[in-house]
């Protein structure tokens, strides 16, 4: 795709070259100089003409060969001397953003002098975006915590320091334990926490029901829990609040479960189609119909902690692991039924765990794609019933305990309906081949 067409390298040749690819690589560049010469100029500083003008001469150099493109990232290299000197004495300051910017765009003009197409103009989109969301991303690392921080620099050095000197191959003579693969396991789930977490901080209290969907990606149950304490404290005006919120959490949850799946096992993704999309449709049916609370200032927000601590990763770690020699043991040795029991078991305890196991051991072949997907379904199910009998015991008004328990086992029956019908249609596939 991004794979450069050759055209002669020197001057000497130039009648050679072919008009049409020339002046596409020329149009090219001047699009990447002015796409980002106009934030620039927006932003009053060093604008439009100069950014085009500077990719155009990073073409021309990349057009006749490697020599003249070095002589052009030359002639780059002393304009930001140049302007940075007039900067510091005019102004006492450096322009080293506008400065890269420039050096970031002859680079690009180079590649697509070269014939490159697909990396100069990712490059200049994201050059484009880093300058434009400045001031969000200034707030938001202003606001990051130590404890963000550290969270992130663990997460890297657990993704780029151990991931790699683990034994990629199983290290126990039955071959149930392989900790690479685990460990990769552990990380996605850790970094899709980490991930909404962020977005969840980032977002604010913008309404209970934003923060609860968000926080469902991290943990459905916390946030329910969450959602009782503070109807318990706020009272009936928080009721229509609640009930959404916890529909939220629930669609959140099934869309991190499927999610998982595709990741660790896509080839068993369409196999959690019907029953999947039965229960996010009667979700999203019942939060359309509830009725919506006016918004209110001061509305509570939820207290999520950070979902990526070093305890927390080796704890998912650890029922992960157990979850996944158990279910292929079970499976080796009892059958599906005794892995519908773990997966169950599983839900109890954490469903990103238990269905992460499960599609893992589905792509290892430990499992039939069926049986894994039955053994998600149930999981998820699980982790929405357990929440039932915790929603009657926090919350006081009795009808709110009815209709949030309605609503839940709704969703639930309606998964137990689709585990049916995914079983037909698969078995009538399975037939008619």
């Amino acid at each position: 795709m991004d794979a450069p067409a050759e055209l002669p390298p020197l001057l000497a040749q130039a009648s050679q070259w072919p008009l049409v690819p020339v002046m596409t690589r020329v149009g090219l560049a001047i699009a990447i100089g002015l796409f980002i010469g106009l934030e620039r100029e927006h932003s009053r500083k060093t604008g439009v003409r100069t950014f085009a003008l500077t990719a155009l001469m990073g073409c021309l150099g990349g057009l006749t060969g490697q020599s003249f493109a070095l002589v052009a990232a030359g002639f780059v290299t002393l304009l930001v001397l140049l302007m940075n000197a007039r900067e510091l004495l005019l102004h006492q300051r450096l322009a080293l953003t506008t400065s890269t910017a420039l050096m970031v765009v002859a680079f690009c003009g180079i590649l697509c002098g070269m014939g490159h197409t697909f990396t100069p103009i990712v490059v200049g989109v994201l050059t484009t975006a880093l300058l434009a969301w400045k001031q969000s991303l200034v707030g938001f690392v202003g606001g990051l915590s130590d404890k963000e921080l550290r969270s992130a620099v663990l997460l890297a050095v657990l993704t780029f320091v151990v991931f790699p000197i683990l034994p990629a191959h199983p290290v126990d003579p039955w071959g149930l334990i392989e900790p690479q693969s685990n460990w990769a396991s552990v990380i996605i789930i850790a970094a899709v926490g980490f991930v909404n977490y962020m977005l969840l901080k980032t977002l604010g209290p913008r309404g209970m029901e934003v923060t609860a969907f968000f926080g469902g990606l991290v943990n459905s149950r916390k946030v329910i829990v969450e959602l009782a304490t503070r109807l318990k404290e706020v009272g009936a005006p928080l009721l229509p609040s609640a009930y959404r919120g916890i529909l939220l959490a629930t669609v959140a949850m099934l869309l991190r479960n499927g999610l998982i799946v595709i990741i660790f096992a896509s080839q068993a993704a369409v196999h959690c189609a019907i029953p999947f999309t039965f229960m996010l449709l009667v979700s999203a049916v019942l939060w359309r119909r509830s009725p919506e609370q006016a918004p209110t200032e001061g509305a509570p927000r939820l207290a999520l902690e950070s979902p990526f601590r070093l305890m927390a990763a080796l704890k998912f770690g650890g029922v992960f692991l157990a979850l996944n020699v158990a279910g292929a043991l079970a499976q080796r040795n009892f059958g599906s039924g005794s892995f519908y029991f773990v997966s169950i078991l599983g839900g109890l305890l954490s469903s990103a765990s238990s269905i992460a196991s499960a599609a893992t051991l589905i792509s290892h072949h430990e499992i039939s794609a069926v049986t894994g997907v039955n053994g998600v379904i149930l999981s998820s199910l699980t982790s929405i019933v357990v929440n039932i009998p915790l929603i009657r015991s926090m919350a006081k008004e009795a009808s709110f305990r009815r209709r949030v328990s309605a609503a839940l086992l709704s969703v639930a029956v309606v998964g137990l309906v689709g585990v049916g019908l995914n079983l037909m249609v698969f078995e009538a596939l399975l037939h008619r081949a």
